[in-house]
């Protein structure tokens, strides 16, 4: 498989998942907090949940974007957005791994490590996309 399509199935795989969950949490608020690591026992925010449903969901778009046009610096742009976003998201989970049982943190952490990983592989295609370019 070529890099140019890995990038496109890796975009693809995360615009999808942003928009899955960010339309979960935007129509279904109550619904995703109850999932037990994202509540993580902690008081319900309507609110909260919606924005970051729609940060999700515009999060889809740039993806999604970067994924049909397959130009380098919108690949590069919507990676880095996604990571700013999964770094931190991943390091609050870390620090907040007491609200959980054992048999909760394991997913947690492979789904939110997953998150970081796959855009910084991505990342690392698109240095070689282009040498081959």
């Amino acid at each position: 498989m070529s890099a140019r399509s890995q990038l496109r199935a890796g975009l693809a795989f995360l615009a999808a998942a942003q928009f899955i969950v960010g339309g979960w949490a935007l129509l279904s608020p109550r619904s995703f907090f109850d999932i037990p690591w994202v509540g993580m026992r902690m008081p319900y925010n309507a609110h909260l949940m919606m924005d970051y449903g729609a940060m999700s969901l515009a999060t889809s778009v740039v993806l999604s974007v970067a994924a049909v046009t397959i130009r380098q610096t919108m690949i590069r742009t919507a990676l880095t957005v996604y990571l700013v976003f999964a770094l931190p998201h991943l390091v609050i989970h870390v620090r907040l791994l007491h609200h959980l049982t054992p048999g909760q943190r394991v997913p947690l952490l492979t789904a939110l490590t997953a998150a970081v990983v796959i855009p910084l592989a991505l990342l690392a295609l698109t240095r070689r996309a282009r040498q081959k370019s």
